[in-house]
């Protein structure tokens, strides 16, 4: 019963021991959905039938499935190098990538260190942040600031800073102490269907300074982390001004300013961080997934380049940072991230994605009405389309409408009862017009 054939193997796949990640293993391997393939814009499944990806698979593979390009870097990589070591040794790819991201990365951002995912850059992001005040003789600012429904990763460190209530609830019992959260910024009572930034909400930024500092005090507190867009916390736009408050405050009492661009980052809003669209500059930006179109698992932190000198201006010899990851900067993912950004360039992907916006955000806005919808955000390539929960089940009429999207050939994600799309940057027209008709289409026969 938990076996199922792949046609081009013509072999049984047996379910039972892959313990899937964020899943329902039970509900998934009695009804199994299986991909065998992908090229460009759609998976083709192991039984053939094709889906269209209307999330770029997880907030991810922004360049498309299967570019020759990425795919025959990765190829040549291994037949060279395998794998080469940057603890006290090296090899040229994480450099040369390195140099790459700084030529487009915000200005005065010229550091970058390199881990292996999200959630491992923001735990690293967070050492930054302390040991720079350390080494600055600031010694007590150890305490983080987060926000209530923002993800940032499965680690322990990301989901201390975390605000999504069940991965907090799971592992309550050994969260890092010295956290703090300021409110989300959802407020569907003023801004529902707001088109870009809401017009309203920009003085919840104030809870910072009116709240959270003089209650810990800002000598202790070493950085706020911020994901620009909440994606995975149902794609939540920052209200106009509210990231500009939030810099200011942050500055004002030499709290670092950390953005999580895991899913921004890459060209999600047209501009290659969320950042430099906003016109904010933090102190350090995380990012991952998009940077090798999701082909090899390569993250990393963007650091301001005064707090790296302050780094390397420290006393003595020896190592500054005790910190790293065995396949920090490895060269098959290195050798990817060269190629998507070749491909981000040359195919002008970012510049694109901010031409395509009207046509999505117009597109998406146009389900407004639709049986159960009661709220629809929309910013860049990225949208959020909340529904009425049923009573006494919230998530299960999203859970509902995510199956029969992808039964009917559209790939979406769910967020509780958000519908969160986000497709690759390289979508067509037409490819908005059936995500949009399909959802539509499904929401009519949702209980």
């Amino acid at each position: 019963m938990n076996a199922r054939v792949d046609p081009q193997a013509m072999t049984p796949v047996n379910l039972q021991h892959y313990w899937m990640p964020f899943t329902d293993n039970r509900r998934f391997k009695a009804k199994p959905r299986l991909i065998a393939s992908a090229k460009d814009m759609y998976f083709t499944t192991v039984e053939g039938k094709q889906v269209l990806d209307g999330l770029a698979t997880l907030w991810c593979v922004n360049a498309g499935h299967g570019r020759p390009r990425i795919v025959e870097a990765i190829r040549s990589q291994a037949g060279e190098l395998d794998f080469a070591s940057s603890f006290a040794l090296g090899h040229p790819l994480p450099f040369r990538l390195a140099e790459r991201i700084a030529a487009i990365a915000p200005q005065g951002m010229q550091q970058v260190f390199f881990t292996n995912s999200g959630s491992e850059a923001v735990d690293t992001a967070l050492k930054i942040a302390v040991a720079y005040h350390r080494l600055r003789g600031q010694g007590t600012r150890t305490r983080f600031i987060g926000r209530e429904r923002s993800y940032h990763g499965v680690n322990i460190g990301g989901t201390s800073v975390g605000g999504v209530a069940a991965n907090r609830k799971a592992y309550s019992g050994m969260l890092m102490p010295g956290v703090d959260h300021l409110r989300h910024t959802h407020d569907p009572s003023r801004n529902a269907f707001s088109r870009g930034q809401p017009d309203l909400g920009a003085e919840l930024a104030d809870e910072l300074e009116s709240r959270v500092i003089p209650l810990h005090d800002a000598s202790n507190i070493a950085a706020l982390i911020v994901d620009p867009v909440a994606a995975s916390g149902g794609v939540l736009v920052p209200p106009k001004g509210y990231l500009e408050r939030l810099r200011d405050i942050c500055t004002r009492h030499g709290i670092l300013l950390i953005f999580d661009e895991v899913i921004t980052g890459w060209g999600r809003l047209g501009a290659t961080f969320a950042a430099q669209h906003f016109g904010i500059k933090p102190d350090l930006i995380t990012f991952a997934k998009g940077i090798t179109s999701g082909a090899v698992p390569l993250g990393g932190v963007l650091v301001r380049d005064s707090i790296y000198q302050t780094f390397m201006g420290s006393p003595g010899s020896g190592m500054e940072f005790f910190h790293g990851y065995t396949y920090s900067g490895h060269p098959l993912a290195a050798a990817a991230g060269l190629a998507t950004l070749e491909l981000y360039r040359s195919e002008g992907l970012f510049e694109r994605a901010a031409s395509l916006a009207p046509y999505w955000e117009n597109a998406v806005h146009s389900l407004r009405g639709s049986r159960h919808v009661v709220d629809i955000r929309t910013i860049g390539i990225v949208a959020g389309i909340e529904l009425e929960a049923r009573s006494g089940a919230v998530g299960a009429r999203g859970y509902e409408t995510f199956v029969k999207c992808f039964e009917t050939g559209v790939l979406v994600r769910v967020t509780a009862d958000t519908i969160a799309l986000s497709p690759p940057l390289i979508v067509e027209e037409k490819h908005i017009d059936r995500i949009i008709d399909v959802i539509g289409k499904i929401l009519k026969g949702v209980e």
